[in-house]
């Protein structure tokens, strides 16, 4: 029997000082919620799996942190994957890894919550497992062990790690992960109760899926048969969960005690978007688009202000410019903390919603960076992917933020589009030396200008996920490609390295067979393979291999129209003919309209009971 006890700080003590930042292991930090262990019937760790610094800057885990610990029921703790240091020394000194607020094992804990957002953290998950000793695979889990559950946008494809988890929340959680804890503490107090029967039960929630209660079955040639249910209680297709209304923001998130990656406070104040960029899996995952009303906004704002003593604040959405209220939110955010000299960020603008009002208040404050996203080189491909941005909208914003006073901007490229042509490749550097141009004219000098171009990776759920992934070698000659017409111009030039987005994509459009692979994986000494100085490439394809499963046919295979595909049975909420009808308009470069400012796109969004409205700061447009 394991020992039931927290941690002691004695034994912490020996081990911190020897780490690299020990503040990511000690907890005790401002905000953070410390309930008494025996007068709360369910215990739950939230686990971000990555180091500290990133998990602190998600702010889903710091909505669901704040929601869970406001239920008198629920004590909800935090803990984090460490870093290479802090697992050797918790294995020397035969400890095993702990929640910060309490230092309880987390092996003690009712319930594991993991939040999937990148796939690339999935051995992350086997080492955070391991190191807590509770067993990776789910049918090796004992009754007394905890419940292991995922939540995420990789859950809109949650069969590569099916085999690693009880059951898995798709869609948004707010509501869903209160329905699953209710179920969970009357199952937990009833007299004669299994862990296979409140599996069971959780499956009748909706949104919850349960793998141990699928199977999925495979035609000779590799590709997946059917995912059938083989219960009674599961349902044949999961239906995303979504709210109608935006919750309250949380205003007393935990303030960390050393520097994070997003070191600022946030609010989102809009969730959803409508605009259709063929590529984006968020866009189709979190219809429809729902406003948060200026006043919530303005009232969360000096809340979250107050209790944390920030002085940045980011507004968050996927497309911030796009929210109705966003210039008089910044002017009055401005102007109600003005002595106290904050500055707000908007880290998702539009170039064509970027007006000359927002840049002239956004300067008002400490002036942030601002960033734009063309995404392709070619007016051609940028329709192809539904992108409606045109170039002249990006030289019009890149004007506008010069003559305020900006004197550097970053823009967000992709390569390997479908469609793609050397001559949109070479687009991307002859539009990047134009910024450059127009910044020279405008203030007379050479501005910043930082230029990242990622390797496009399909995925689930959207109009792309039928599509083969540009190859590495194609991949490779269009970076020189951008090298060559980037050099000597002083624009600074990052990538993503073509092999980690092979790995992605695989892992973003894998079946269940490729859980097998992610352990062999970690067993092999594979973890963090987000961070480029731990991501081993030829371990990963020797895992591959050794399972008999060859990448190209996850990445570079073209699916069939009708093939059933290894996410066939989560139901995310729009229709395949969408998808497929977009696909279609894809080839042929037209573009579909924006649904809030034109007619209904027809995307099969069936929630609303008056058709395909949606929330706009609180009404219904």
């Amino acid at each position: 029997m394991k020992q039931a006890q927290p941690v002691s700080q004695v034994a912490l003590d020996r081990i911190l000082p020897r780490v690299a930042r020990p503040a990511r292991y000690s907890g005790g930090e401002w905000n953070s919620v410390v309930k008494d262990w025996q007068s709360v019937p369910v215990h739950l760790a939230l686990v971000f799996p990555d180091l500290y610094e990133v998990g602190m800057s998600n702010l889903g885990l710091a909505i669901l942190y704040e929601l869970l610990n406001d239920q008198p029921y629920i004590l909800a703790e935090r803990a984090y994957t460490p870093w290479p240091d802090m697992e050797a020394a918790l294995r020397q000194a035969g400890l095993p890894l702990y929640s910060l607020e309490s230092r309880r094992p987390l092996f003690q804990f009712d319930i594991i919550g993991f939040s999937l957002g990148y796939e690339l953290t999935y051995t992350n998950v086997l080492k955070t497992l391991d190191l807590a000793g509770i067993p990776l695979l789910a049918s090796e889990r004992r009754e007394e062990d905890p419940l292991v559950v995922g939540g995420g946008t990789c859950t809109m494809n949650p069969e590569p790690v099916a085999d690693f988890f009880d059951l898995l929340v798709v869609g948004e959680g707010e509501e869903v992960i209160l329905e699953l804890l209710e179920c969970y503490r009357t199952w937990k107090a009833g007299a004669r109760r299994t862990r296979k029967d409140f599996l069971k039960q959780a499956a009748g929630i909706p949104g919850i899926y349960v793998p141990s209660l699928y199977e999925a079955t495979y035609h000779s040639d590799g590709t997946v048969k059917a995912i059938r249910p083989v219960a009674p209680e599961a349902p044949a297709r999961i239906t995303r969960r979504w709210v109608r209304k935006l919750p309250p923001p949380p205003v007393r998130p935990v303030v960390p005690f050393m520097e994070i990656i997003h070191d600022r406070a946030a609010i989102e104040v809009q969730r959803g978007c409508t605009r259709g960029c063929r590529f984006c899996q968020a866009g189709v995952v979190y219809r429809p688009p729902r406003e948060r009303p200026l006043e919530e906004v303005m009232d969360a704002a000096d809340k979250i202000l107050q209790n944390t003593g920030y002085g940045e604040l980011s507004l968050l959405s996927l497309s911030s410019s796009d929210y109705s209220c966003i210039e008089p939110v910044v002017a009055g955010l401005l102007a109600g903390h003005q002595k106290d000299r904050l500055s707000v960020s908007l880290p998702s603008l539009r170039m064509d919603s970027f007006s000359i009002g927002l840049a002239d208040l956004l300067q008002t404050g400490k002036r942030t960076g601002l960033t734009f996203a063309p995404e392709a080189g070619s007016q051609r491909l940028r329709d192809g992917i539904n992108k409606t941005a045109t170039e002249e909208d990006l030289v019009r914003a890149a004007q506008v933020a010069f003559t305020r006073g900006w004197r550097g901007l970053k823009l967000y490229f992709m390569i390997g589009l479908p469609g793609e042509t050397e001559g949109d490749v070479e687009g991307i550097f002859r539009l990047a030396r134009r910024i450059q141009e127009v910044g020279r004219q405008t203030t007379g000098r050479q501005v910043g200008l930082r230029l990242n171009v990622a390797c496009f990776i399909p995925k689930a759920h959207t109009p792309f996920q039928w599509v083969p992934q540009a190859g590495q070698e194609s991949l490779e000659a269009k970076i020189r490609l951008l090298q060559q017409g980037l050099r000597r111009t002083g624009v600074h030039f990052s990538w993503h390295a073509p092999e980690t987005s092979l790995l992605e994509g695989v892992l973003s459009r894998g079946d269940r067979r490729l859980g097998q692979a992610v352990r062999r994986a970690w067993e092999l000494g594979c973890a963090f393979d987000a961070w480029t100085e731990h991501f081993h490439f030829d371990l990963w394809m020797q895992a591959l291999s050794e399972c008999g499963l060859e990448p190209g046919f996850y990445a570079h295979r073209e699916r069939l129209a009708d093939e059933v595909l290894p996410w066939s049975h989560i139901d995310p909420g729009v229709s395949q003919v969408f998808l497929r009808r977009e696909w279609q308009r894809s080839l042929r470069g037209q573009i579909t309209a924006d649904c809030r400012t034109d007619s209904c796109a027809a995307c099969g969004f069936q929630a609303l009971p008056e058709g395909c409205e949606v929330e706009k700061n609180g009404r219904r447009t």
